[in-house]
């Protein structure tokens, strides 16, 4: 069971694969708050470098011994090699650049690539801590930038974009599109995962830092948030229901908080924003939000050229992801000269729609991650991508909280393009690999306690 303790030798220093996976981290979850800042837009594109750099060096350096680990690691590293064999077979058939591959690649799979690496290092307690430490410290750090951003903004000491005052409230996402959200829900995560995870804290403690991660809610008026972790939690006492008594316990619970939140939302001035989405003609068959979001089936359909087109798409970067939809129109100074390919009668389309409309929420957006999956890479790359969730629910998500985050991403697939933002994604991942690596010590620590004791056992002269 036990792994050896690797270090990565560069020159000019000896770096370990955790302190690695947290520059790779820090990549993509700083570059916001710096070109903020006045850092250049190239800024942005740092981590699509680093997380694949680091990985390829702790992959293919590190010496894993312990089975469960290597089958897990050998299991992902296949799922995303299949991802990428369809996207290449999209780029193929549609005429997509290298680049656009590239770009979707990572795009779709950065976070699981960090995963990837995190479960490569056999790190010891004192590493693991050291590591925990240190991420727990950059989620503390964005949190109170957030709320120092809703003093600022509102004091008119800090600028912000057109959006109100509660959508710039971003933490180290500041000045992008649905920052407040990407930023309410890394600092929820972390919040309940410190909540579960640091005993050794007392219980109020950890509850205070859950209940300012909700004002973070609260203050970012980040409603879709909030609806997500309700449907996120009865997802997951859905699938608790071997267990009657935990999924009573979570019933019970989710009942209470329900009863809470629609006495807040009638009551107490700061929810009444919640009222907002509280319009049912609009979700009926043919009302204009239901219309509006799932417009991509309707449409994409028809721009198919061959039968090709329904099993791989129009191809990566040509329709409704975030780097068809935008990335390539906002940064053409950097991604033209490498030759990226766009579709832009598909995607100007679904702008005049979104932009034409009163439902201007994310929440009613026809960018949203699943479809734009389907539209780019076909029901090929649908099920492709589906398979590397499978993977990661069936050997890394044991736990209760694992499976909460996840069924949080994939419900906002349904919402907005996060399966494709990095802060978010590879916020999910460094989570998923805390947990595991925990797991996985704990594990450990309990084989070698065995031992010893067979040991002794075996030879009383030892006690």
């Amino acid at each position: 069971m036990n792994g050896h303790l690797v270090t990565y030798r560069q020159e000019g220093g000896i770096f370990k694969g955790s302190t690695l996976v947290l520059i790779a981290f820090a990549t993509a979850f700083f570059p916001r708050i710096l070109s903020a800042m006045g850092a250049p837009p190239a800024i942005n594109f740092v981590h699509f470098a680093v997380v694949p750099l680091v990985g390829a060096i702790v992959f293919f350096q590190t010496r894993v011994k312990d089975r469960q680990q290597i089958a897990t690691i050998r299991a992902l590293a296949t799922s995303l090699l299949l991802f990428l064999g369809a996207i290449i077979a999209s780029a193929l058939l549609n005429s997509a650049a290298a680049i656009n591959v590239t770009l979707d690649f990572l795009l779709l799979t950065e976070g699981f690539i960090l995963l990837l690496t995190i479960l490569c290092i056999p790190i010891s307690w004192k590493e693991f801590r050291s590591f925990r430490n240190w991420l727990l410290g950059f989620i503390a750090g964005h949190a109170i930038l957030a709320f120092s951003q809703r003093i600022g903004i509102a004091l008119g000491i800090l600028v912000r974009t057109k959006a109100t005052i509660e959508d710039n409230v971003q933490g180290v996402f500041y000045f992008s599109y649905g920052g407040h959200v990407v930023a309410a829900s890394v600092s929820l995560f972390f919040s309940l995962y410190y909540l579960a995870t640091a005993k050794d804290v007392k219980l109020w403690i950890r509850l205070a830092i859950v209940f300012a991660a909700f004002l973070q809610i609260l203050i970012a008026d980040a409603k879709q948030v909030l609806l997500v972790a309700l449907v996120s939690w009865l997802c997951l006492i859905l699938a608790r229901a071997k267990n009657i008594r935990v999924t009573l316990q979570y019933a019970a619970l989710a009942v209470v908080v329900v009863l809470v939140l629609f006495w807040c939302v009638e009551n107490i001035e700061l929810f009444r924003a919640y009222k907002t989405w509280v319009r049912p003609e609009i979700y009926g068959p043919d009302g204009d939000a239901t219309v509006q979001k799932l417009s991509p089936l309707r449409i994409i359909p028809t721009y198919y050229e061959s039968i090709l087109n329904s099993f791989l798409g129009l191809g990566p970067g040509h329709t409704i992801g975030r780097l068809g939809g935008w990335m390539i129109r906002d940064y053409a100074s950097i991604l033209s000269p490498l030759g990226a390919t766009s579709n832009s009668v598909v995607t100007n389309e679904f702008w005049r729609i979104w932009d034409g409309s009163y439902l201007d929420s994310s929440m009613f957006s026809p960018f949203w991650g699943w479809a734009a999956i389907w539209a780019d890479l076909g029901v090929v790359g649908l099920v492709a991508y589906i398979y590397i969730w499978i993977v990661v629910w069936q050997r890394l998500c044991p736990d209760d909280l694992s499976k909460f985050v996840v069924f949080n991403v994939l419900i906002n697939g349904f919402i907005f393009t996060l399966l494709e933002e990095p802060g978010f994604m590879l916020s999910v991942a460094v989570l998923i690999g805390l947990l595991w690596q925990e797991r996985r010590l704990r594990r450990q620590q309990h084989y070698e306690q065995l031992s010893a004791l067979a040991a002794m056992n075996q030879h009383p002269e030892m006690q």
